[in-house]
């Protein structure tokens, strides 16, 4: 009975609670107990909420009472460490703010939790959310829970690795680049970064650039993606760029034929040929399911290497906040990545309106895509989950710097689409390999079904990491 609680669905877990199947008691206490069992090889957890229990047991006896609940009522979720949780350690992966506690949640986590959601426990992080390894100074490197030598990828990486191992169902995490689609790839989860804006960045460091800043859902499931979004969309009043309108979506019917585009390049880089076979193969799922379906090129993306441009703007708006953050500490206080941060050389003014332009030819590329499909399939990761500690990737025998595991997935936060990380596939060392579904903006609904049909039809469905 406990593996079928830790590794259900949140959208199932609710569903149970609200019919008196199981209680919350049973589910928080079922995951307390995996995180117990297996955060010691894993290390994804890095706060457990004392009262946790308590709060399972509030809504317990309001299931009992028969009042109304919310979507999630009862159904545990974690949070990655940059976000805020009242009164729950929030330390952001560094020794500078070891031992902060907000007084508010951030909105997100509000929203969540007005949803029924109980908080279970926070998750591990990179220095600053900055890396794309989930490894710090203040709690360590965690750990994939498909190959313990292998990263579950960062930002998100240790909310990836709980979520996978069982130990939540849902949680939150935050992408400036890759950080919830990657780690959702190199661990074989799902997750949503919907269009800049739809969800509020209140309550989350660091904010700069918010313009490339997305908080989004993690999970099991393409149902858990949609409920938790539309738990978590709509303005806050707070952040300026949460402006769309709650229920307004820009989406196609999900009863017609969807017209999908796939394409491994050019404009990401080099995709290993295990990548790019999944792509292939869930293009062919998609047809086969009656839509139509073609591979593609956007020449925008073979003009301007999205991952350059990102660089180029991100540096000088990103640095006024790490300086801020690390003035008067002691070298030993800094990791690594915060230390490469501010090392690097500032952009110039003119490289900087360059990269603006470029990124604008991006977002029209995009544009003229979009007036033609309603779907773009493409990688999420060059590869599967690689080593921990690598600096350069090869891939089909081409070495590359580290960074260009973002090469597919940078592109939408210049841009601001909105993109889901599935996984459709398995390498041949049994890592997962993911693919990315893109939408035009504020099209969620239509990724999420296309998802939903991959989903469907899945050849890796229900296979868990073996701890």
């Amino acid at each position: 009975m406990t593996q079928d609680i830790i590794f259900s669905d949140a959208t199932g877990l609710a569903e149970l609670i609200r019919t008196k199947q199981l209680s919350p008691v049973e589910v928080v206490r079922a995951h307390l107990d995996r995180i117990d069992a297996v955060d010691p090889k894993v290390n994804a957890i890095v706060t457990v909420v004392e009262g946790a229990l308590a709060a399972a047991r509030d809504a317990e006896a309001a299931v009992m009472a028969g009042g109304e609940l919310g979507p999630l009522h009862g159904v545990p979720f974690t949070v990655k460490d940059s976000i805020d949780t009242a009164g729950v350690l929030t330390q952001r992966g560094s020794p500078i703010f070891e031992g902060r506690k907000p007084e508010a949640d951030a909105t997100s986590v509000a929203r969540l939790k007005r949803a029924g959601g109980i908080l279970l426990a926070k998750t591990n992080l990179p220095e600053f959310s900055y890396w794309i390894e989930s490894d710090n100074l203040l709690s360590g490197r965690s750990n994939n829970p498909w190959d313990l030598d292998r990263t579950p990828g960062g930002s998100s990486g240790g909310e990836s690795a709980a979520i996978a191992a069982g130990m939540s169902p849902l949680g939150l995490g935050t992408d400036l680049a890759i950080s919830v689609r990657g780690p959702a790839a190199q661990t074989g989860i799902v997750s949503l970064k919907a269009t800049h804006g739809r969800v509020p960045m209140t309550g989350i460091w660091p904010r700069a650039p918010r313009r490339f800043w997305h908080v989004g859902p993690m999970a099991r499931s393409i149902r858990d993606l949609s409920l938790a979004f539309s738990q978590l969309a709509g303005p806050d009043g707070e952040d300026a760029f949460a402006t769309s309108a709650v229920p307004f979506d820009a989406g196609a019917a999900p009863d017609r034929q969807l017209r999908v585009g796939w394409m491994v390049g050019p404009g990401f880089g080099p995709i290993d040929t295990e990548v790019a076979a999944t792509v292939r193969a869930a293009a062919d799922a998609l047809a086969g399911e009656g839509h139509h379906v073609e591979e593609v090129r956007i020449p925008a993306l073979a003009r301007d290497f999205a991952l350059d441009v990102f660089n180029k703007l991100h540096v000088m708006e990103m640095k006024p906040a790490f300086r801020e953050a690390t003035a008067g500490r002691r070298a030993d206080e800094i990791y690594t990545m915060a230390r490469t941060m501010l090392s690097l050389p500032e952009t110039s003014i003119e490289d900087y309106v360059a990269a603006e332009q470029a990124a604008e030819r991006l977002r029209d590329g995009y544009a003229a895509y979009f007036r033609h499909y309603d779907v773009l399939l493409t990688p999420v990761l060059p590869v599967p989950a690689h080593k921990h500690g690598i600096r350069e990737l090869v891939v089909n025998g081409e070495t590359v710097d580290l960074t260009y595991l973002q090469g597919a997935t940078v592109p939408l936060n210049v841009t601001g689409l909105p993109g889901v990380s599935m996984r459709f596939g398995t390498s041949r060392e049994g890592l997962p390999i993911n693919v990315q579904l893109v939408g035009s903006w504020q099209a969620e609904t239509t990724i999420l079904h296309a998802a939903s049909v991959l989903e469907g039809v899945s050849p890796v469905r229900g296979l868990r990491p073996s701890l």
